[in-house]
C-alpha cells in the first residue's frame, strides 16, 4: 500500500474527478482524506497500485505530488491511551510524523519523514502488541 500526496482545486467537483479517475481505472481508495489548507485542496488516498492510480489521476488533469511509503498499525482501539504511545514511541526515535490517517479496515495509516526508523518502531510496537496479546490467553 502506498499514499499518494494529491493536489486538488478547491472548486466542486474536484473530488468527484479524482474519484472517477481511479474507479475508470480500477484502482480502489483503501482510505484517506482531503482538506482545504488556505484555500488549496490536499487529499491523502491509500492505494494497492501507486504506480496505476498516478497514471490515471494525471491523465484527468490531477497532479500527485508525491507516492509515500506507510506504516501501517492496528491499535487496540478499546484501551485508551494507544495513539499517544505509538506516536510517543515514534517521537522518542526522533521520527515525526507527516500525515495520519485510517483505513477501511480501521488501522492506522501513518507517513513519516524517516521509514526505516519508523518501521523499527511499528514492528517493535507489533511485537509487543503480540506478546501483550498472549500473556491474555
Amino acid at each position: 500500500m502506498k499514499d499518494l500526496t494529491i493536489q486538488l482545486k478547491n472548486n466542486p467537483g474536484s473530488l468527484a474527478t479524482m474519484g472517477e479517475a481511479l474507479a475508470n481505472a480500477a484502482v480502489s481508495v483503501e482510505g484517506g482524506g482531503a482538506w482545504v489548507v488556505n484555500q488549496e485542496g490536499v487529499a491523502h488516498f491509500l492505494v494497492e497500485d501507486a504506480q496505476k492510480a498516478q497514471i490515471a489521476l494525471q491523465a484527468a488533469g490531477i497532479e500527485v505530488l508525491k507516492v509515500n511509503e506507510v506504516l501501517v498499525q492496528r491499535l487496540h482501539q478499546d484501551r485508551p491511551g494507544q495513539l499517544g504511545k505509538f506516536c510517543r514511541l515514534l517521537a522518542e526515535a526522533g521520527v515525526n510524523i507527516e500525515v495520519l490517517y485510517s483505513d477501511h479496515d480501521h488501522q492506522l495509516i501513518v507517513v513519516v519523514d524517516d521509514i526505516h526508523k519508523g518501521r523499527a518502531v511499528s514492528d517493535d510496537w507489533m511485537q509487543h502488541r503480540q506478546a501483550e496479546e498472549n500473556k491474555e490467553t
